[in-house]
Parts: structure tokens; C-alpha cells; sequence
């Protein structure tokens, strides 16, 4: 088969060298209110978001429970755990922010966009994708600052639950809510003009990189990281990603799941949000300039699973047809 180049991939490596020629403009102390630019753009990322759901597809979705319960699990339950069991090997500062980093990614909830997109290629179960896409957002908005908060509080005077959940109600819950309100009024539009809502979510999560990586590398973040630690984190990703796979493919035999449903499962059930992710750590994370660490790990994850999840649905929509499961 043959692999197209992911625009957006190549956008995100070419931010970050823009943050690391010129951190000047995106730093905390920068011209530019990058700042409050990012903060209005997030509350409009979930406005749209709010707008695209559909109360039918929602409470059509709610009677398959066994698999939703499954990707739900695996996004916050078990990715969290598996990062758990490394805990007791921290034996500093760095490999503790490196952990947090980690636990950061297991905690986030699911891509939307991406896991429906995959599950249709590879034939899988569609509306149950669209529903535990759309709806691990949502649990995101609590669960993630939970688990952070569990490690952070005893590290991080400044993480204060109450006013993460106030900044995470007001920029993003508050407006999912409206969106989703206006939904019949205006969720045709934002249907129909899908494909630019989603270049302006990118255009935000661009914006909201370059800044974290700009404090970064002004503050000289990365200078205690070498290629080891970048190649070690790169098979922590591939290990984890590979690990809820193989998880959740067996748990989806055990629950005697269909190829639809299991794929859907092994789809959604893996996949991490960019988006979220880069929300969240503007907002749970006090200190600009150790942002870009905390977003390696998703960075890293979100490149793979791009990668690795197309080739896998192309791989299963040919076997399917091929055997004559699906016409």
C-alpha cells in the first residue's frame, strides 16, 4: 500500500524548529498575546465540537454498553495502570517529569476525528466509534486533572483542582454545552463546513505547540535530554500503544465480539487526543516552559498512531473483503 505523508505531522515538526529559531515570539515574555489568542481558540475548538454532536447518534449508541464500557476502559482505566506500574523505578526530578509526561498521555481521553475515520477504512462499527469518540471527550474534562492530580499535588503546590475544573468549565465544558445546544439550529453547518472547522482546530493546536515549545526552549528545557532519552521514550510509546492493542483485542475475544466491534474497539480503545492534550497542558500545567516535555510523549504517540493504525486498517479492510465478511 501506499503511505500518504500526513500534512499535519510535518506542520507540527516545522512549528517547533519555528519555536526553536525564534522562541522570542512565543515565549511567556513574547509581543504576542499567543496567550489569550490560544484561550479563544480552544473555547471555539469545543463550541464546534458541541455543535457536530447529535443527540440521535448519542442516544443510538448507548445500547451496544459491553463495547463502550471496553474503549472507555482502556482509555482511562487501563492506559493510566500500565503507566502506574512504573512508578516505583522514579529516582529523580527528571525521571519524574518524564513520568508525569507519561501519565499525562494514558489519562487523555480519545481522537475523534482520526478513530472514525480508521474504523470506516478498516469496515469496523462506525456509529459505536462516533459515540466513544465524542463521548471520551467529554469524560476527559474530569478524569484527566483526577489522575494527574493524584501525583501532582504533592509535587506541584500551584495544582489546584478547583481551578482547573473552573478554567476547563469555562473554556471548554461551557462551550460544548452551548454547542451542543445549538446543535439543531446550526449543526448542519457545522457539518457541511466540517473540513475548515478541522483546519482551525489544527491552526489552534499549531499555535498552542509553538508556544509551549517556545518557553521550552528559551528556559533551555531540553538541554538535559539527550538522543537516548528521546529513543527511550519513543519505545515507551510503541510499547504501550502495542500493549492496549494486544489488550483489548483479547479482552474483545473473550467478550465474543464481532470483527466490527473488535475493531472498533482495538481502534478507539488505543487512541490518544493531540487535541485534548494540548488543551489540557496549557491548562493543568502552571509552568509554561516544562510544557514541552509534558507533550513529547503525545507527540510522539499521536505520530504513531497515525502511522501504525492506517497501515493496520488497510491491512483488515482488504483481509475482510478478500474473505467476503463485508461487501
Amino acid at each position: 500500500m501506499k503511505f500518504k505523508i500526513d500534512k499535519f505531522l510535518i506542520s507540527i515538526a516545522i512549528v517547533v524548529f519555528l519555536a526553536y529559531l525564534f522562541p522570542q515570539f512565543g515565549s511567556k515574555s513574547g509581543p504576542l498575546p499567543l496567550d489569550r489568542i490560544a484561550s479563544i481558540g480552544i473555547s471555539l475548538i469545543f463550541f464546534f465540537y458541541g455543535l457536530k454532536l447529535s443527540p440521535e447518534k448519542i442516544k443510538s449508541g448507548l445500547k451496544n454498553w459491553k463495547l463502550h464500557l471496553l474503549i472507555q476502559g482502556c482509555t482511562f482505566l487501563f492506559f493510566p495502570i500500565i503507566i502506574l506500574c512504573f512508578y516505583p523505578f522514579i529516582h529523580s526530578n527528571y525521571d519524574n517529569n518524564i513520568w508525569i509526561a507519561f501519565l499525562f498521555l494514558a489519562s487523555l481521553p480519545s481522537t475523534v476525528s482520526s478513530s472514525v475515520v480508521m474504523v470506516s477504512i478498516a469496515k469496523g462499527n462506525v456509529p459505536a466509534a462516533i459515540f466513544n469518540a465524542s463521548i471520551s471527550g467529554l469524560i476527559g474534562i474530569f478524569i484527566t486533572p483526577l489522575w494527574l492530580g493524584l501525583f501532582l499535588n504533592d509535587t506541584n503546590a500551584n495544582y489546584n483542582l478547583g481551578e482547573i475544573y473552573t478554567k476547563l468549565i469555562t473554556e471548554v465544558l461551557a462551550p460544548v454545552i452551548i454547542g451542543f445546544l445549538l446543535h439543531r439550529f446550526w449543526g448542519g453547518f457545522a457539518q457541511k463546513h466540517s473540513k475548515y472547522l478541522t483546519l482551525f482546530d489544527k491552526s489552534v493546536i499549531l499555535l498552542i505547540i509553538y508556544k509551549s515549545f517556545s518557553d521550552s526552549f528559551k528556559e533551555n528545557v531540553f538541554s538535559g535530554i539527550d538522543t537516548n532519552d528521546f529513543f527511550i521514550i519513543g519505545i515507551g510509546v510503541i510499547t504501550l500503544f502495542y500493549t492496549i492493542y494486544l489488550l483489548t483485542g483479547f479482552i474483545s475475544k473473550l467478550l465474543s465480539f464481532s470483527i466490527e466491534d473488535t475493531i472498533t474497539s482495538q481502534f478507539c480503545g488505543t487512541k490518544k487526543s493531540l487535541v485534548h492534550g494540548s488543551v489540557f497542558a496549557k491548562i493543568l500545567f502552571i509552568n509554561p516552559s516544562a510544557m514541552g516535555i509534558i507533550l513529547l510523549p503525545i507527540l510522539f504517540f499521536h505520530s504513531f498512531q497515525i502511522f501504525i493504525i492506517s497501515f493496520i486498517a488497510s491491512q483488515k479492510s482488504n483481509r475482510i473483503v478478500e474473505k467476503g465478511i463485508l461487501h
